[in-house]
């Protein structure tokens, strides 16, 4: 922001002449563009592909769904989502944060599931925000231990994708190509440039190095196992009998497609590409019956998991994560209490130690 004690020649130049009003500012126009965008790419996706359906087909292919265990499966999934999440995530907080519990973060990772209603990124964000205010870290060290969690959650899509296309009949250079990418990461961790690890972001990458990425790697491997039985399953419920074998090479590309910055929670984004990828395994005589199965399964999860996620994440918003962060802020008085106690007899201080 310019200084409003600014007196040089810019700033004359710049004030309104003649008694105009200044003129609006176009970057605001464009900023409520941009967050709207997401919510207009959705209604449009998932227009276009209401648009192509035969809506006695759908409503057909919604009868046939028992709701009931269906909502069960989705509850079950989110909390099983929730805790192998957890335990990848916290893993890589402790080694390079602070001593998180898992309770702890199991509550705040389903707070998260609020704000990530709007994009799984914000929910990331809200995580990172407040770990660096409850344990007093650097918000860009903490931005940057988030960094090896997503490195982790992509080095599991790399591998998966290296083992599905081989075994879907695909090229084995495909599965060289996504394995060098891999390893290219890997060997700039190990050589360590200088340049690179010294900045403030990158350092907790750096300090993970290559041991620490593989244990990341492979604490995450049961949050992907859950979300590709979470992905995959649902069609089942709608008669589309997807083959393992192409559930490898196609279920991943959804699963992907659905963090992406897009759209909120992959509305649209997730209808348009598995009408494409699935109506082949979907069951019905006509094109219409089985695009109508596709987009039953799609928002029908969709809805499902928003409805669950808005709910644990509200009532541990409003509830735990309050209660966490008062009983955070007693021990911190407490335990800062018995450090002046202790500097007193002892004549020094004591600070907290870096991370390792």
């Amino acid at each position: 922001m310019r200084s409003s004690t600014h007196t040089g020649t810019f700033a004359a130049d710049s004030s309104p002449r003649g008694g105009a009003l200044p003129e609006p500012r176009a970057p605001r126009h464009w900023g409520r563009a941009r967050r709207a965008l997401p919510f207009a790419l959705a209604i449009g996706l998932v227009g276009f592909v209401l648009g192509r359906l035969d809506f006695g087909a759908f409503r057909a292919a919604l009868s046939r769904v028992d709701a009931p265990l269906f909502g069960a499966f989705a509850a079950v999934f989110i909390l099983a989502l929730l805790a192998a999440d957890t335990f990848a995530t916290v893993l890589v907080y402790r080694r390079l944060i602070a001593p998180v519990a898992f309770r702890d973060f199991f509550v705040l990772r389903g707070a998260s599931y609020l704000p990530s209603l709007l994009n799984h990124h914000v929910g990331q964000a809200f995580i990172t925000v407040f770990l660096a205010r409850a344990h007093g870290v650097p918000l860009a060290r903490v931005a940057g231990a988030t960094l090896v969690v997503y490195a982790s959650w992509l080095g599991c899509l790399l591998l998966l994708g290296a083992v599905a296309v081989p075994a879907n009949g695909g090229p084995l250079a495909g599965s060289a190509l996504l394995l060098g990418a891999g390893v290219l990461y890997l060997a700039i961790l190990a050589l360590r440039p200088a340049r690179l690890a010294r900045t403030k972001l990158l350092a907790p990458l750096f300090e993970a190095g290559v041991r620490g990425h593989l244990v990341a790697l492979a604490a995450r491997v049961p949050h992907l196992l859950v979300l590709f039985v979470g992905t995959w399953l649902p069609f089942g419920f709608f008669g589309v009998r997807i083959p393992f074998a192409a559930a490898l090479t196609y279920i991943p590309i959804l699963m992907v497609a659905v963090t992406l910055p897009l759209t909120p929670q992959g509305f649209g984004t997730r209808d348009v590409l598995a009408a494409a990828l699935f109506e082949r395994f979907a069951a019905g005589a006509t094109r219409e019956e089985r695009l109508a199965a596709v987009a039953a399964t799609t928002t029908t999860w969709a809805v499902a998991l928003t409805l669950v996620e808005a709910a644990l994440g509200l009532a541990l918003l409003r509830g735990a994560l309050p209660h966490m962060e008062a009983k955070r802020v007693t021990g911190d008085a407490g335990s800062g209490a018995a450090g002046d106690a202790g500097s007193g007899a002892a004549g020094s201080g004591v600070a907290r130690s870096e991370p390792a």
